[in-house]
């Protein structure tokens, strides 16, 4: 299948196109003007450090063998034993860990200490998500304890877009609010930005979801069937939830506040994709559009929850990826048919209430593992060399606190580097720019 593997190679380089630059500038946007080089060097660090990390023994805890958690971390050690043809399955994989951890950044936009980031991201990769995705996408022990408890997972729902909510609710509660919110206003300081980074994550999540095929393996002939028949259903289904999910979310922005945002589109356009990322080889067009609707308008509810709930997730990682990350896959549930990936009719095609059970069970696995884990990791870094930037650096702008730079250099017109600050970040927080 020479196609398949050209295929592949695409997939990959989109995926890793999620991250950088996708994510970044989606969540740049999304930043005010004195942390948005933070918020895009914490996507750009996560993928350097959990890259090479994912090589050296993230492939070996993910897929290396049958075990509980994991499989031992040192059986391919640096890819110890794995032939160079099978490296891009290896690559693909590594894109799937960078994103997870890259997405909980936009929780603790702008007061998070940047060497905390750096050393929570490995500690988190190893002890969160190598297991939790060996449980997901390898583990065939059917045992509660391994994860494999039934439920459908096509691309991530659980080992990346609940893992990575719950981790991002559990740094925020631990991190607490930032300096003056929600008293003052912080707005995004460049939604041009953010729209052109939605794009982009709708464009490469193709390679997310499409590329995540797993092949029967009976024979050439029917591999090649079931690419031709799954990819096109996953392909679809990824295109027409996203666009359901756009007019979900703008429908209860208008009702709840008048307004029908751009921030609202490029978010929807996110709630969509995450939904759809656990559910896309399981139903049919119509159930994706029913996900991809329900999801946006749940997730343009839940992202107003933090005001009442008094939890400060700076870019809506929580609305968004968790709770989508639970509707996508609860809904398996409701919506799968068996002639999907899973093979298993939902609740509303006869199924009984077998498959649902089993959806929530999934939740609540990845939910309980990340959360706990993260907290004991979070602590660990609080109680050593602190999570939380000082507040003077967190007010005058951790650009320039952390890194000595600032991104709209307005002063002397040249580049963002050195000690002047922007004129777009005053020592004033009223406006949060």
């Amino acid at each position: 299948m020479d196609g398949y593997y050209a295929f592949m190679l695409i997939a990959t380089a989109l995926v890793l196109m999620m991250t950088v630059p996708a994510l970044a500038l989606f969540y740049g946007g999304m930043s005010r003007s004195k942390s948005v080089l933070n918020m895009m060097m914490m996507s750009y660090i996560a993928a350097a450090i959990v890259g090479i990390l994912y090589v050296a023994v993230g492939w070996s805890m993910g897929f290396g063998g049958e075990g509980t958690f994991f499989a031992n971390p040192f059986e391919l050690f640096w890819l110890d034993g794995v032939t160079t043809d099978a490296y891009i399955g290896v690559m693909f994989q590594m894109t799937f860990a960078i994103i997870t951890c890259a997405l909980i950044s936009g929780a603790v936009e702008g007061r998070m200490k940047f060497a905390a980031w750096v050393t929570f991201v490995p500690i988190w990769a190893l002890v969160v998500y190598f297991p939790l995705a060996h449980m997901v996408f390898s583990c065939t022990d059917d045992s509660l304890i391994c994860g494999r408890i039934g439920a459908q997972d096509y691309a991530g729902g659980t080992a990346v877009h609940i893992n990575a909510g719950v981790a991002a609710l559990v740094l925020v509660l631990l991190l607490g609010k930032r300096v003056g919110w929600p008293r003052d206003k912080m707005r995004p300081h460049n939604l041009t930005l953010t729209m052109l980074g939605a794009g982009l994550l709708w464009f490469g999540w193709y390679g997310f979801n499409v590329g995540s095929i797993v092949f029967g393996g009976e024979s050439e002939e029917a591999d090649m069937a079931q690419f031709f028949s799954e990819t096109g259903r996953t392909f679809a289904n990824t295109t027409l939830a996203t666009m359901a999910a756009i007019l979900g979310w703008l429908v209860v922005e208008r009702v709840l506040h008048k307004k029908a945002t751009s921030l609202g589109a490029a978010s929807g356009i996110v709630a969509g994709l995450v939904a759809i990322t656990p559910a896309a080889g399981a139903v049919d067009i119509e159930g994706a559009v029913a996900i991809g609707a329900i999801a946006g308008a749940v997730c343009a509810w839940a992202v107003g929850l933090k005001f009442k709930a008094g939890f400060d997730d700076s870019l809506d990682v929580v609305g968004v990826h968790l709770v989508g990350g639970i509707v996508g896959t609860v809904l398996i549930g409701i919506f799968s048919t068996s002639d999907g990936a899973g093979g298993v009719d939902g609740l509303l095609y006869g199924g009984g209430v077998d498959s649902l059970v089993d959806q929530v069970l999934g939740v609540l696995v990845a939910v309980v593992y990340s959360g706990v884990l993260t907290a004991v990791i979070a602590l660990a870094i609080k109680y050593t060399i602190g999570l939380r930037l000082a507040e003077e650096d967190e007010v005058g702008g951790i650009d320039l606190a952390a890194h000595g730079e600032s991104a709209y250099d307005l002063h002397t017109g040249v580049g963002g580097s050195g000690n002047a600050t922007s004129v777009l970040a005053p020592k004033t927080q009223k406006e949060g720019v």
